[in-house]
Parts: structure tokens; sequence; C-alpha cells
């Protein structure tokens, strides 16, 4: 059984359909780890159904604390702005019955018809494939027992995801699943495909030097 847990702040504009798509049988629930909402996000979630914290703190600590309480063997880990695929549920069981998968992921697409963004989820999926380094936006999925046993993601303000998923790179494979899920234009509408690259690869950069995550996310969110 799957337990899906999504971030929210203020996402009210997409949660509802990300929520509905979410819902299948072998999801034992949804768990929304919501960071002091201004609009309705807690209500459209308990509406449907959605166990609801309201936690602050990193994105990472948020997460591992939804993690800590979930009822599910497999741990979900969704953007609220991200549709996943049909099928999800299977596709997650049968890659992680391949013992040499540690932790897996789907590809990438992005909600708008635009060369542009086609390449950005042709370079990111075959990131994904070659060098097995999928981000959170495309929804990383563990077993819970491992998740625990790894201590979860690190406490950062950023690039949590980039830094968990390196780290299970020296347990095991990071599977990527055929299917693929969609998740919203909006970032790279904002800023511009060029420019919203840029800046992620000047994070990258940063972390590398040894820049401090705290002055990353200082930089990522007055570029954004």
């Amino acid at each position: 059984m799957i337990s899906i847990i999504i971030p929210t702040k203020n996402e009210a504009d997409c949660l509802k359909r990300t929520l509905r798509q979410a819902r299948c049988g072998l999801v034992h629930e949804i768990i929304v780890t919501d960071n002091n909402s201004t609009d309705n996000t807690r209500s459209i979630a308990e509406s449907l159904g959605c166990r609801v914290l309201k936690v602050s703190g990193s994105r990472g600590s948020r997460l591992n604390r939804a993690a800590a309480m979930a009822g599910g063997d497999i741990l979900l880990f969704l953007h609220a702005d991200t549709l996943l695929p049909a099928g999800f549920a299977e596709d997650i069981c049968s890659m992680l019955e391949d013992t040499r998968v540690i932790a897996g992921a789907f590809r990438l697409s992005i909600s708008a018809p635009d060369r542009g963004l086609n390449f950005v989820c042709t370079m990111a999926n075959l990131r994904s494939r070659l060098l097995q380094l999928p981000y959170g936006d495309q929804a990383l999925f563990i077993k819970r027992k491992i998740f625990l046993q790894e201590k979860g993601f690190p406490d950062m303000p950023i690039m949590e995801d980039y830094v968990f998923v390196k780290q299970l790179k020296k347990k095991g494979r990071i599977g990527l699943c055929s299917s693929s899920v969609v998740t919203s234009a909006r970032r790279w509408k904002k800023l511009g495909i060029a420019k919203t690259t840029l800046v992620n690869q000047l994070m990258l950069i940063g972390y590398h030097l040894g820049i401090s995550p705290e002055r990353l996310a200082s930089f990522y969110r007055g570029r954004s």
C-alpha cells in the first residue's frame, strides 16, 4: 500500500486536480503537509479525505514528519502541481520488486506545448536515466522502511531532493518508470525557460562549490 505525501503552501489552484488523479485502490492515504497556507489549500485537502498536517520548517523536515506517521509500505512524494500517470501505483510496485532498485521516479513532462520545454524534459529524462538523478518534480518513491533507515531528507531550505537522491545512489539503483508525470509549466512561464534553467544550474554549481543552502535558498527565492 502506498502513502502519498504532498507538501503545500497556497496550492488551492492546482491541488484538487492533483488529489483526484492520485486516488486509486493501492493508495492507503494521502498526507498533505501544509506550511501556513493563507488560501483554502487545507480545506480542499480535508474535503477530499486527506490527512492534513499543519507544519512549518524546511520542506525536507516536513516530508520526514509525514513519512514517520505514514501507514503505507511505500512512500510517494508528490508536488502539488504534478499529475500522476494512469496506472502509477502498479508502475511503482513493479519497479520496487527489483531488489537492485532502492528508489524510483517517473519521467518528466510539462503541461505546455513548447519546444523549449520539450527540450527541458528530454534533458531531465536523460539525466534521470543515465545519471540516476531524478528531481522532486518527478514524484520520488521509496519503501518506507528504507526511507526511515536512511534518515529521510536532509533538513535543508532547498535542494533536499537532490542531496537525498545522491545519498541513495550509494546504496542501490534509482529506477525510472517508463510513464510520465505532468508537472505545471508555471515556474518556466514566470521567469522564462532560459532564466529558469540558468537559475537551476547556478544552484547546482553553488552547492558543489560549498555555498551554504541558506544562501542558495535566498538567491533562488529572490530570482523566482
